[in-house]
């Protein structure tokens, strides 16, 4: 296995961890005080620490490919993999703390559905939807929103306007995460569309 495809592989074992720091424990009435109050207090910043990690290697994985013609197959599904699950699991560990709405989260989840099955169709008749321009922005939109609402509660105690856990009280830096998120959500949308259109040959028949 080529240096890229264990970055991409590294990014998918990130992902566990990445949710360890983010959600309390709570298994059938079981909820350890000492390390669940470690996670409620900076476990957050821990998470957001390997997260920030772990989209690290999903630029840099592509960079190396690249620059060494490393580019495999399994490396193109290993990647597109890896993005997936690193996103989908974080936005849901954000749906079990209350803070981001389990609709938005849908709309991602069917958009890749979606992408993904067209690619495949794609592939069973010897074509490749490269990933687009509009595609990485999605991905950008995305990062940038899973990165801020991760320091949301770094920023709110900062600010001074405390934080007492999930859900979050309406305040400004609350209503920015917020927007963050509509942004991304829209923009994976737009991008799940011009996927779409761009690939409707491959839906005939």
């Amino acid at each position: 296995m080529n240096l890229p495809n264990k970055l991409s592989l590294l990014r998918i074992i990130l992902v566990p961890f990445t949710l360890l720091f983010m959600l309390p424990i709570s298994i059938y009435g079981f909820e350890p005080e000492g390390w669940n109050g470690f996670i409620n207090s900076c476990g957050m910043i821990v998470a957001a620490s390997l997260f920030i990690i772990a989209s690290l290697t999903d630029y840099f994985d592509g960079q190396i490919a690249r620059k060494q013609n490393l580019i495999t197959d399994l490396g193109k599904f290993l990647d597109a993999l890896a993005d997936k699950i690193l996103v989908i699991s974080i936005l849901l560990g954000f749906i079990a703390l209350g803070r981001v709405s389990a609709w938005l989260v849908m709309i991602i989840i069917l958009r890749e559905f979606a992408v993904s099955g067209l690619r495949m169709i794609a592939a069973s008749k010897g074509e490749v939807i490269a990933a687009r321009m509009i595609g990485k922005t999605k991905t950008v939109t995305q990062m940038i929103a899973i990165i801020y609402l991760m320091f949301e509660p770094l920023i709110l105690k900062i600010t001074g306007l405390g934080f007492e856990g999930y859900p979050v009280s309406v305040n400004a830096v609350t209503i920015t995460g917020d927007v963050l998120m509509y942004i991304c959500v829209i923009m994976t949308l737009i991008s799940g569309i011009d996927y779409i259109l761009k690939g409707k040959m491959y839906l005939k028949g």
